[in-house]
């Protein structure tokens, strides 16, 4: 019977082993499944171009970009052709000419006024060109509204559009 007894002991260890092994294994299947909440996977596009989520604020931005992009782009030639231009007005003989040009405007203007106001060779009339522009003036006696008469130039300056401009002087009145 010992025999037996023993077979019997090693298929009770063997049976009880199986069972622990079993039980263990459930148990640790339940503790794993509680700990994993699985989701199922989902592909999204991050790319609204792809979702269409939130495409048309997409849109804005990269026509918003590009025209930053392009507004920068024509703000930095026109600045380029002002840097030009300025580095052309500022040369020696740019300054040249325009000291030039305001020394003879000086000169004709100086003549002018001694013309019209001179008091004993003074012109009663003239006129001249400047640059397109005819340019006359004539010594007259004026009467206003209140009878009173006072002498004056009339300055005429007409435009090469024919556009013009009346400007009345008044001589001999105030002194200086």
């Amino acid at each position: 019977m010992r025999r037996r007894d023993r077979i019997l002991k090693k298929k009770f260890k063997i049976e009880t082993l199986f069972f622990v092994l079993i039980t263990f294994t459930f148990i640790l299947g339940l503790t794993l499944a509680n700990a994993i909440n699985g989701d199922e996977l989902v592909h999204k596009f991050k790319n609204p171009s792809f979702s269409g989520q939130g495409t048309s604020a997409h849109y804005l931005t990269i026509e918003n970009q590009e025209k930053s992009r392009r507004d920068k782009l024509q703000d930095d030639i026109e600045a380029a052709l002002k840097a030009e231009q300025r580095a052309l007005e500022n040369t020696t003989l740019a300054k040249f000419i325009r000291n030039l040009e305001s020394r003879i405007y000086s000169q004709l203007s100086k003549q002018l006024v001694d013309n019209m106001f001179g008091n004993e060779e003074a012109a009663q009339s003239g006129s001249f060109n400047l640059e397109g522009n005819t340019i006359t003036y004539k010594k007259t006696n004026q009467c206003g509204e209140d009878g009173v008469c006072e002498d004056v130039i009339i300055m005429t300056i007409t435009d090469s559009e024919g556009s013009e401009t009346v400007i009345t002087i008044p001589i001999g009145t105030g002194g200086f």
